[in-house]
């Protein structure tokens, strides 16, 4: 009879003591559009409030998705974090309304608007 190596002897009572984790489920096939329409979301929160709307207008309609999703913790968390990615995303290149902070919020409008007519018309119920 042979003598199992100590690495064998080691890599197998490592192998023992890991414990499996479950899969993580798949992601929905609409997931990345929600999280592209939660850093819209955030983008527009800065822009049309330094371009003259003040008010909380997109940082509800932000709690509206949330709301609707009623994601679990983690996917919560990626939700407010693209939102937030949005809105740094132009807090530190403007710091007044420009020509091309006007474009840019017609482009994020045109954007939110497709994103969220998209994922409503194919997965909606």
């Amino acid at each position: 009879m042979t003598r199992a190596s100590p690495f064998l002897a080691a890599s197998l009572a490592i192998s023992m003591a890991v414990t499996v984790q479950p899969a993580s489920p798949a992601e929905a096939p609409f997931e990345p559009g929600l999280m592209r329409l939660a850093e819209v979301l955030g983008s527009l929160h800065f822009l049309r409030n330094l371009c003259g709307e003040k008010g909380d207008h997109w940082r509800l309609e932000m709690e509206k998705l949330l709301e609707t999703e009623n994601p679990d913790p983690n996917r919560r968390a990626r939700f407010i974090a693209s939102f937030n990615r949005g809105y740094r995303s132009f807090s530190g290149t403007y710091t007044q309304c420009t020509p091309s902070a006007t474009e840019a919020i017609a482009r994020y409008m045109k954007e939110g608007e497709t994103l969220s007519r998209d994922i409503a018309s194919r997965y909606g119920n």
